[in-house]
Formats: structure tokens, sequence, C-alpha cells
């Protein structure tokens, strides 16, 4: 199992930054043995919107608001590498939706993500906020319950 961590810059931030991010962002993901399961999770600054058209392997049609420049970004990394984008495939409530809300509370963004490669969709149960969780931010806690069977390695008993 492989688990990637990252935070994207803004999507006001220079190409150059978002270039190079997304570069060594593929690099990374390339490191990785395609037969394991790969988790992508993080702060990508990237809204993807309600339409999947293009992109239904990668997501589904449970997001919020409108794709800009970084979810469309994001979108491309996921569909080149056959992610899958947990937070848009279950039907929840706005509100167990929204990731992070304007100090203003008139936009709900849903910029935080969890993916999966596609070969294990399975595994991946339900993805959602935790509102009530203080996590010292303004951003919302994001949780996924994953299924995972595991094989026991048997090995040899050499005395």
């Amino acid at each position: 199992m492989n688990i990637i961590q990252c935070y994207a810059p803004i999507n006001d931030s220079n190409d150059n930054i978002k270039d190079q991010f997304y570069e060594r962002l593929q690099s990374i993901i390339e490191k990785c043995p395609r037969k394991d399961l790969i988790i992508l999770v993080g702060d990508l600054n990237a809204k993807v919107g309600i339409d999947n058209t293009e992109y239904e392997d990668v997501m589904g049609r449970h997001g919020l608001g409108e794709r800009n420049e970084n979810g469309e970004r994001f979108a491309n990394l996921c569909a080149f590498n056959k992610f899958v984008i947990g937070g848009r495939i279950f039907p929840h409530e706005r509100i167990q939706k929204a990731i992070r809300i304007s100090p203003d509370h008139t936009k709900e963004n849903q910029i935080g993500n969890i993916c999966i490669n596609k070969i294990f969709r399975r595994t991946m149960e339900d993805v959602r906020t935790r509102r009530g969780a203080d996590i010292a931010s303004d951003h919302h806690l994001v949780v996924a319950n994953l299924k995972l069977k595991l094989k026991k390695n048997w090995t040899s008993g050499q005395t």
C-alpha cells in the first residue's frame, strides 16, 4: 500500500509552479508499483465540480460547483493514472460534501480529495467530511472508509 499526501498550489498560482507540482506528483506516482494500492490524499485546491463529461471513469456526478483550472489538471492526472476521485462517487447531502466554507459562509468548496486506483475501487465504501472534528483549520476533515482483504504471507518455517 502506498499513501501519497500532498498540498497543491492554489488556483491563482503561477502556471510554472503548478506544472512543477504536477510533474513531481506524477514522478512519485510512477515510482509506486501498479499492482499496489495507491491512495492519494490532500488539499489539491482542485474544484472538479459536478459535470463528469469525459471523466466518467474518474468521478461520479456527486461533486459541488464548477470545475476550475486546478480541477482540470487534477482530473487529467487521475484519468492518466487510472485513479477514482472518492468524494465524487458517493451521494451525500451538501453539508457532507463541502470541505471548505468561505469565512463569510457564502461559498462551499470541495477542494480536498481522497483518490484510489481504479482496480481497487470496490474497497472504497464511502467518503465524506466530518464537520465536528476540531483540526484547527478552515477545512473540514475528509474521511474514507476502505475495506481491504489482506492475504496472509506464508513463509516456510526453517529452524
